[in-house]
């Protein structure tokens, strides 16, 4: 070893010492303190401390990192102070990470002179997609000139995770993206040999080396996580290759786990082992190198554990006296703020002639990728063979080319979750889950990761996406694909939602959607894009122009009624969607005058305002859904307007929906059975209105 990588090699011995002596510092102070600290649950690093420093030390502020929740050393290896970390433990206002909203060690860092840390839930695992999905950001923003000269030091993502986590079926679609692609992402493995109080051999097959081994293209490192040395040297080789070559590396840390599964499960209460991992202790391995090869002395590695004891001593008595979230805290971030509060441009351009709702989305989405280089749109089958099943992306690929419109595997929770790391790296995704049926494996990832990173980050890390989703009984389309899932994905706060009924509208919230900063759902009924199904000409509208924009919560009436059957009393409001606008108003036919219909064009937020005034001028209100009418999204409209209206209410608040069954039956004829239809609306109308 020459001169200079000695100095540099002495340098990060101490400097590491230092930072594992705080992280030893740290655990003994809560421990010490237990009562106290176990208020909230948190984990610590101990044991864990050489592989996690190694890592977070040759971190740089262009990086990328996702620790899991216990790598608290990680992040003093970033530059974080224990006290940073306490106020987080403590769930204080000043939390850097969440202002008092998640647990220890569940960080989110935006700071310019640190690496980037996305919001990410605990639930193990589930942070390999979106940490994969800023890979995947920073890689397409290399391809498309939009990255920043970093001088030969171009960014690293590390994505940090411990070993029982890495049996979740997400980690694999993360892993498999991964290797297809050839992103500059580091697994980081931290395996210490149980899950809680499972050990190895009773939860996996093969180890985190062994399983990532059948990912061709990504490369495996295996090493003793306990030697800091040899971690620090191991790392800085795939660092610095993932800088040069960027492609994926997974490194397999064996480690000990020496303190508690979390404070709230003590290793006391099920361990066997305890005795052996202490003889793997990376502390003392660390502290006799540093003496037998003279780095430092024994007298100046006391001061070192004398300072950290103090330093974290005095940071845990401050946190203590820091002041705790207002009630009114509470209420911030869940949504970041839109430019979008008005409608504007022109909806009806003259000289237009009506054209089908398919074309309304593939002409948003065509302006905005010729506008916006950020844009891409990705999902299943949008390629240039195809450009979607039902031709929505149709020409985008050819005219933007494969790095912006592409095919991912089959694989929702990836597509959807990956939108957050995207996001983080500054882009606006596009992606598309082909049917409404096939949403469920990307729920996880859409609760957990999308709809809470603006609000547990402190509103750091909203995430700006747009996630399309064809949806609604079509053509026999039969048990798969023909759902409708509105009712679940309304109950996930913190995504807003759009189910427009005509072109225009489609394409204005789309638009919408694209400079909003938050995550966006738009379902696109499959009967409305072709307009080919009986009563749904009124989905055809003249093309709104390139500016046009929609705001969300702001619903449109699609039917007026006659001011003089108002003013009798003898009309009524249906308050609907999608395709029950279309039902809606081919009903109102055969009651000429008497029926307003509200067409809500988002579901959240929703114009409650509309809905109420709407109930109050008529007196009568009828709900129209296509799901399965049972404890639906269409039923919490009808409770509200109940409760809000009572007073000027002639009637009860109806809701009729399709028939109460677990799917849709293939057969057209059981299908037609079980979907409502303009007749049963039109009939509910007339039962309504002579209550």
């Amino acid at each position: 070893m020459n001169k200079t990588a000695m100095k540099i090699a002495k340098k990060s011995l101490l400097e590491g010492f230092r930072l594992m002596a705080t992280a030893k510092a740290m655990t003994e102070v809560y421990e010490e303190n237990f009562k106290f600290v176990s208020k909230y649950v948190h984990a610590t690093s101990r044991g864990h401390e050489a592989i996690q420093l190694a890592a977070g030390m040759q971190l740089l502020p262009q990086d990328y990192v996702a620790p899991y929740y216990r790598d608290d050393a990680l992040l003093l290896g970033i530059g974080m102070q224990p006290y940073d970390l306490m106020l987080q433990l403590m769930a204080k206002r000043d939390d850097p990470f969440s202002g008092g909203r998640t647990y220890y060690a569940h960080p989110s860092l935006k700071d310019d002179d640190k690496p980037k840390i996305p919001h990410q839930s605990s639930a193990t695992g589930m942070q390999a997609i979106p940490t994969t999905g800023v890979a995947m950001g920073i890689q397409y923003k290399e391809q498309q000139g939009l990255a920043e000269d970093f001088g030969g030091k171009d960014p690293v993502v590390i994505c940090s995770l411990g070993d029982a986590s890495v049996t979740e079926g997400e980690v694999a679609e993360a892993l498999q993206m991964a290797a297809l692609k050839q992103f500059p992402i580091i697994y980081l493995v931290q395996d210490n040999g149980w899950d809680i109080s499972a050990n190895a051999a009773e939860t996996r097959a093969q180890n985190a080396a062994e399983y990532a081994a059948g990912f061709k293209g990504i490369e495996v490192e295996s090493i003793d996580g306990s030697d800091f040395a040899a971690s620090y040297d191991t790392l800085r080789k795939v660092i610095r290759k993932v800088r040069q070559e960027r492609r994926p590396f997974l490194v397999h840390a064996t480690v000990p786990l020496l303190n508690h599964h979390t404070s709230g499960v003590r290793k006391e209460w099920y361990r066997d082992d305890l005795e052996e991992a202490a003889e793997r202790d990376p502390y003392p391995v660390l502290r006799d190198k540093l003496v037998n090869e003279e780095v430092a002395t024994e007298k100046a590695l006391q001061k070192i554990e004398a300072d950290a004891r103090t330093l974290v001593t005095e940071h845990f008595e401050r946190a203590k006296a820091a002041e705790d979230p207002k009630p009114e805290d509470l209420y911030t971030h869940d949504f970041a703020p839109t430019p979008i509060t008005e409608e504007r441009g022109e909806r009806e351009p003259a000289g237009g002639t009506p054209t089908v709702m398919v074309d309304s989305a593939l002409f948003a989405v065509e302006e905005l990728m010729r506008k916006h280089k950020e844009c891409l749109l990705y999902g299943q089958d949008v390629g240039g063979r195809l450009g979607g099943v039902f031709r929505e992306a149709a020409t985008l690929a050819q005219k933007f080319g494969d790095d912006r419109v592409f095919n991912t595997p089959i694989q929702e929770a990836f597509i959807v979750g990956s939108t957050v790391g995207m996001s983080a790296t500054g882009l606006k995704p596009i992606v598309e889950v082909q049917f409404a049926d096939y949403i469920w494996p990307g729920l996880n990832q859409l609760f957990t990761e999308v709809s809470r990173s603006c609000y547990l980050s402190n509103g750091k890390w909203p995430v700006s996406s747009i996630i399309r989703v064809p949806i609604g009984a079509y053509g026999s389309g039969g048990p798969y694909h023909s759902s409708s899932v509105e009712s679940v994905v309304t109950n996930i706060r913190g995504v807003k939602i759009a189910y427009p009924s005509t072109g225009a509208d489609l394409k204005g919230l789309l638009k919408s959607a694209y400079y909003d900063p938050n995550p966006v759902v738009i379902f696109e009924h499959k009967g409305l894009y072709w307009s080919k199904m009986k009563g749904t000409e009124a989905a055809k509208t003249i093309m709104p122009d390139e500016d046009y924009v929609i705001p969300f919560g702001k619903a449109r009436v699609a039917l007026q009624a006659n001011p003089e059957q108002i003013e009798a009393g003898d009309s009524l409001a249906v308050i609907t969607y999608g395709m029950g606008v279309h039902w809606a108003l081919n009903a109102a036919k055969a009651y000429p005058g008497q029926v307003e219909v509200i067409d809500l064009r988002t579901l959240s937020p929703v114009d409650e305002e509309a809905m109420y005034d709407a109930a109050r001028r008529h007196n009568k209100v009828l709900v129209v859904t296509e799901e399965p009418v049972h404890n639906t999204f269409a039923q919490s409209l009808a409770a509200r307007i109940q409760e809000k209206c009572f007073e000027h209410l002639d009637a009860p608040v109806r809701t009729i929906g399709s028939e109460n069954m677990p799917a849709i039956p293939l057969n057209e004829v059981l299908e037609r059975a079980m979907v409502l239809s303009m007749e049963q609306v039109q009939e509910a109308i007339g039962e309504v209105l002579a209550y």
